[in-house]
This record gives C-alpha cells, sequence and structure tokens, in this order.
C-alpha cells in the first residue's frame, strides 16, 4: 500500500469530514482510560488471588481507592466517551449530515471538564466511594459535579443524533431511517430516560449533601435512584456493540445483515424494557416491597429476549456471509470466515462471552438465585464477562478499523491486535471462571481478600484452585494489555498517511429501502415507541419513588480516606 508524509496535512486528513476529528478525541480520551483502568484491573484479579500488589503502588492510599479508579475509569469513563464517538460520528456519517459541530465540541469538553474534576477527586483520596459510590458513605463535591457533567455531556451528543435523525426523517418522509442510525436513535433515548435517576440523586441530594447544604441523605432513596440508572447503563454499553454486530460486523464477513425487522424489533424491545428493571439489584433491600421486585424481575427477563432475538439473527447473517465465501454444511462455513482479521475476529469472541453473560444474567435477576450471590465474587465474574469482555473486546475490534480509519494510518499490526483479542478473551474467560467458582463458595465482593486471607483461619481453603485460576487470568489479561495498547500506540505515533480512498471505510451493511406501507415504517414511529417507554418507567417506579420521597430518613455521611 502506498503511503506519503508531505502530501496531507494533519488538516486535510479532518478537512472534509470535521466530524471525524471530534469522534478521534472522544474515542481516544475513552482508550486512555481503559489504558490506565485495565492496568489497575490486574491488580485487582491478583487481590482475588490472594497476592496483596497495593503495597509495591505507594501512590494509592488503599485498595478501595485502587478499586474506585477501576471501576470509575473503565466502567463509566471508557465506555461514555467511546460510545460518544462511535453512536455519534456512524449516524452522521450513514445519514451524511451535517452536525453542529460547537455543540459536539462542547459536550466534549463539558465531559473531559466532569473527568477532570472526578479524577483529581479520586486521585487525591477524597472520593474512594467505588463506582457505584452509595450513601452513605460520601465523596467530595468535585466526585459528583464531574460524574454529573460526563452524563450531560454524553446527553448532549444523543440530543445531536436525535436531531439530525429528526431532520432527515422531514428531508425523507416515506424512507425508514437507515439502520444504524435508527438503532443509534433508540439507544439513545433510552440513556436519556435512563438517567434521570442517576441525575436526580447527584444534582439534589449528593451534590448539595458533600457541600454541607444537606445534613444527611436517605440511603434506600439514593440507591434506589442510583439503580434507576445503574442497570440500564449495562445496555447502554451493550447497544453500541450490538449496533456493530447488526450492521458492520456482517459485511465485514462478506455478507449482509440477514433480517433487519428482526434487527429494528429488537431495539425497540431494548428501549421499552431497558430502564424499569434496577431493583432487580434491591433483593436485599427491605425498604421496597417484594411485589415491586418480582415486576422489575420479570421485566428483567423480558430484555432477555431482544438478546436472544440478536443471537438469531446474528448467527443467520455470519452463515450467510460463511457460505458465501464457500462454506458447506452446518458448521463448514465457521472456517470460511475472516478469523485472521482482528476486527472481526474480536468481535466474533466478544459474542461468544456473551452467551455466558446473557445466561448469569438470567440467574440474577431470578428472585431466589440473586439471594445466594449477592455481594460475593459471583458478581464481578459476571460483570467482567458483559461489560469487561463483551462490550470491551467489541470496542477493541472497532478500534482496529476505526481509528486508521480516522487518522488515515495503517494499522501498525494485524498479527499483534489479534493476538491482544485472543489474549484478552482467554484472559477474561479465565477471571470469569475463578470469580465464579468463589462467589460459589461465599468468598465477597469488594473486599481485599488478599490481607484478609491470613485473618480467615482457613476459612476458604475450598477457594485455593479458583483463587489460582484468577491469578492466572492476572497475567493472561496483562499480556493482553500489553498487546493491544502496543498496537493503538504505534497506530496513532505513526507518521505515514495514506489517501482517503485507501484508509479503511465504514463497513455498513447494504442499505435496503422499504415501501412506505411496511411493517418496518411503523417500526420507524420510534417517539411513539418512546412514549410507551415512559409510560412503563412511570408504572415500575412511580409507586415505590413517590413513597421514598415522602417518608425520606436522612443520615450523615462516613468518610474514607479524609
Amino acid at each position: 500500500m502506498a503511503v506519503s508524509t508531505a502530501s496531507f496535512s494533519r488538516a486535510d486528513v479532518y478537512a472534509a469530514n470535521p466530524e471525524k476529528k471530534v469522534a478521534l478525541y472522544f474515542v481516544v480520551t475513552g482508550l486512555a482510560a481503559l489504558f490506565v483502568g485495565t492496568l489497575i484491573g490486574i491488580l485487582q484479579a491478583f487481590n482475588y488471588a490472594g497476592i496483596n500488589l497495593y503495597d509495591n503502588f505507594p501512590f494509592l492510599a488503599s485498595y478501595y481507592q485502587g478499586l474506585t479508579l477501576h471501576g470509575v475509569l473503565n466502567v463509566i469513563v471508557f465506555t461514555t466517551f467511546f460510545i460518544c464517538g462511535m453512536m455519534f460520528y456512524l449516524p452522521v456519517r450513514e445519514m451524511n449530515a451535517r452536525p453542529n459541530m460547537t455543540w459536539i465540541w462542547s459536550a466534549y469538553w463539558v465531559m473531559f471538564g466532569g473527568l477532570f474534576l472526578a479524577g483529581v477527586a479520586i486521585i487525591t483520596n477524597n472520593a474512594t466511594v467505588l463506582y457505584t459510590f452509595y450513601p452513605p458513605l460520601q465523596g467530595s463535591w468535585g466526585f459528583y459535579t464531574g460524574a454529573a457533567l460526563i452524563i450531560v455531556g454524553s446527553i448532549m451528543v444523543g440530543i445531536e443524533v436525535v436531531r439530525l435523525r429528526q431532520r432527515w426523517k422531514r428531508d425523507h418522509p416515506d424512507e425508514a431511517t437507515p439502520i444504524v442510525t435508527f438503532m443509534s436513535t433508540a439507544t439513545w433515548l433510552m440513556w436519556i430516560l435512563a438517567t434521570f435517576g442517576i441525575v436526580t440523586e447527584v444534582v439534589v441530594f449528593l451534590i448539595p449533601w458533600s457541600l454541607g447544604l444537606r445534613e444527611g441523605v436517605d440511603p434506600q432513596l439514593a440507591r434506589t435512584l442510583f439503580w434507576f440508572t445503574g442497570h440500564p447503563i449495562v445496555y447502554f454499553w451493550l447497544l453500541p456493540a450490538y449496533i456493530s454486530w447488526y450492521a458492520l460486523v456482517p459485511k465485514m464477513a462478506g455478507g449482509t445483515l440477514a433480517s433487519e425487522a428482526l434487527a429494528r424489533l429488537a431495539f425497540l424491545m431494548f428501549l421499552l424494557f431497558s430502564v424499569p428493571v434496577g431493583m432487580h439489584h434491591q433483593f436485599t433491600d427491605p425498604g421496597i416491597s417484594a411485589g415491586w421486585k418480582m415486576v422489575h424481575s420479570l421485566l428483567t427477563m423480558f430484555v432477555g429476549i431482544p438478546s436472544l432475538l440478536t443471537a438469531f439473527t446474528v448467527a443467520s447473517s455470519l452463515e450467510l456471509a460463511g457460505k458465501s465465501r464457500g462454506g458447506r454444511g452446518v458448521f463448514g462455513w465457521i472456517p470460511k470466515l475472516p478469523w485472521g482479521n482482528a476486527a472481526f475476529a474480536a468481535q466474533i469472541l466478544a459474542m461468544i462471552s456473551f452467551m455466558f453473560g446473557g445466561a448469569g444474567g438470567i440467574i440474577l435477576a431470578s428472585f431466589n438465585l440473586n439471594v445466594m450471590l449477592h455481594n460475593t465474587a459471583w458478581i464481578p465474574g459476571h460483570f467482567h464477562i458483559t461489560v469487561g469482555t463483551a462490550t470491551t473486546l467489541t470496542f477493541m475490534g472497532i478500534s482496529f478499523w476505526l481509528l486508521p480509519h480516522f487518522t488515515r494510518k495503517p494499522l501498525a499490526s494485524n498479527g499483534l491486535a489479534l493476538a491482544s483479542a485472543w489474549l484478552w478473551f482467554v484472559g477474561m474467560m479465565t477471571f470469569a471462571l475463578g470469580m465464579h467458582w468463589q462467589g460459589l463458595l461465599g468468598v465477597p465482593r469488594r473486599a481485599q481478600i488478599s490481607n484478609l486471607a491470613p485473618s480467615l483461619d482457613g476459612a476458604y481453603a475450598s477457594a485455593a484452585l479458583p483463587q489460582l485460576i484468577t491469578g492466572v487470568s492476572g497475567i493472561i489479561l496483562a499480556l493482553a494489555v500489553v498487546c493491544y495498547f502496543g498496537v493503538i500506540f504505534a497506530t496513532l505515533f505513526k507518521r505515514d498517511r495514506v489517501t482517503e480512498d485507501e484508509a479503511p471505510a465504514i463497513p455498513f451493511v447494504d442499505r435496503v429501502k422499504f415501501h412506505k406501507d411496511s411493517t418496518i415504517m411503523f417500526l420507524d414511529r420510534i417517539y411513539f415507541w418512546f412514549g410507551i417507554a415512559i409510560a412503563i418507567v412511570i408504572v415500575a417506579y412511580a409507586p415505590t419513588l413517590v413513597e421514598m420521597f415522602l417518608n425520606q430518613v436522612p443520615v450523615p455521611g462516613m468518610r474514607m480516606g479524609w
């Protein structure tokens, strides 16, 4: 491939599509957070192996400060920044739209300012509250304000995508919204609805509380508002991955989407059922009636339906692609898929991991089984094969083509990228095995096991093997981090650029145009479905929240590390 270092200035790269630059800023900021967060995450793996490495990192005041950094950077910062870049850029390019660049850059800097405030608070040990930041554990005003700004900035991005889609519909009244734009709009509307809980908690209660303007906060109300957003955020992480699985991966495999109707139906179901599910995280909370907990448990089960539709549709799309490449028989198409392409392989491995993550989600949504596993190591084991593998590994795969697309710099090494994907997959699956096993033995989560072990008098002696497995996973994941970020840094800092035609194109599946009277056009009435989603949320949450607001029991805060 011919390259040139003289013909293309930095300005030329973004001249025709200025949205590339702001999307690149979002994505790279997210990856920088992932880099720091994963380094600390390795310490977490060794902690559950009974090995204390925290004493060798004097810049961390405690295990819990490290756990807060790991959770906030990986779960909130990385995902939100990456999603804002990806789920803004793809619809803009698909619609050939001209976004309000001032608005989008403002959103980026609002989020970056929030990251700075929250980061300073955590690094100075003034917000060691973990990423769930439940009261009465109290952090500084900077952490809560920073978290709020990150959420506000993401909503700004979502509003712009919704506005652009509305403008496109005005110009194309007889056409269905293009598939990526439709799925992105559904996801943004779900997220805008979901953020009501955490924004209310932070702005109305936690910021005034941290500033001394409130003497206390009702922990039960705050927890309920947190989980109003806390579980839907899982779908905010996952649905962008689904967008790639539906609308990009089949094209990368040499095929197309098997059923656009099922893809659209799945995203509408996520819009309807993703938000009113948070109480299944509160099965052990005494302040919520068993009836409402059961309602949320059932609604959580409903969310499994669009995931099953996704599994069926995406697998069918890949089968069509494999057979178009010469595959024969029931499984003969699988080896024909482009496994040597790191961007493709990473996302297929992410799909495989999510089969286990989805099964675990159904277990946790079950009223009785949840009580057995609540607050054990089983929970982070499950978490790391959903957001830690299904989402993160998909985003890693996307970055292998998206960064070269943005910068016109070829991927530094497809081989090293492929190795990082396999190492991450094997490492995370090994970690999940060890953590699920320890959880079944009663090993607690959110605990510095490496320090507790000598004082437990053999209480967890039976966990020796799963602890060893967890420790091995830390080594594998460390190698994955080296390989992945070696490729990313080498790509970003290359000097050579290719022409626009030689850079990776966006692998959109072939667009299908539908008749104005088709079922697809009925599904395309997204504001109608959004209204139904709001109604379901009101029914599922209003009785409990109204009662909690009217009967608050504020308690003073507790501060760790101050």
